[in-house]
């Protein structure tokens, strides 16, 4: 759901950033395996029971869907920020590995949803999940923005700077839908759709002002 970053000076080679990136890779295949875990329908049942069962599978199946494609986002972000050699090398990694530990954790909140949807804290612990994890690679964005592009009027800073604030919108709509929750968990969660509008205004190239 966020644009590409246009990066200058990747570091795939460095040990530090391919242990990391490593790692990482790792704990998402793990937590997009574990999603589907939840995700099952006995077997020799009759026919009855059967259409029971799948009825039953469908909110399973429907936060798998949610959770694997913010997952695979996260994901394929988290690799553009470690390609980038970090002015702090301790802060990112310790911010990495607490990103990493909160989306290890998603498939926790995840099967919470498919089960409890209609209770407003099953609802608040998935977006705070969700705001947190996008807050941990806003912030390692903005703490790389000043070494990987110096040039502040760059277009690959300016990119990088639009993808930052994609990362605020979610970080901002998974919040706001927290007290949502407590007055209608089904509002709360259509309201997350407002991910794909605010990302699409923010990720857009700004038109270049008429020559005079």
């Amino acid at each position: 759901m966020t644009e590409p970053v246009t990066e200058t000076h990747p570091h795939e080679r460095d040990p530090g950033a391919a242990r990391l990136i490593a790692l990482s890779d790792g704990i998402y295949a793990i937590a997009m395996t574990l999603l589907v875990i939840n995700v099952a329908i006995p077997a020799h049942l009759d026919d009855a029971a059967f259409h029971k069962a799948l009825s039953d599978a469908l909110p399973h199946l429907g936060a798998f869907a949610l959770s694997f494609t913010l997952i695979a986002g996260f994901w394929r972000d988290h690799r553009r920020i470690l390609t980038v050699r970090p002015t702090e090398p301790a802060v990112i990694t310790r911010l990495t590995l607490l990103g990493l530990g909160l989306v290890a954790l998603l498939p926790f909140p995840t099967a919470l949803l498919a089960e409890y949807a209609s209770q407003p804290e099953t609802v608040t612990l998935y977006a705070v999940a969700m705001a947190a994890i996008h807050a941990v690679h806003a912030t390692l964005l903005l703490l790389t923005q000043r070494q990987v592009h110096p040039s502040p009027a760059s277009s690959a800073a300016a990119a990088r700077r639009r993808f930052t604030a994609q990362l605020g919108s979610s970080v901002l709509i998974f919040g706001l839908s927290v007290p949502l929750a407590f007055v209608n968990t089904a509002a709360a969660m259509w309201f997350w759709l407002t991910l794909v509008p605010a990302h699409h205004i923010l990720g857009r190239h700004p038109r270049p002002l008429p020559q005079r």
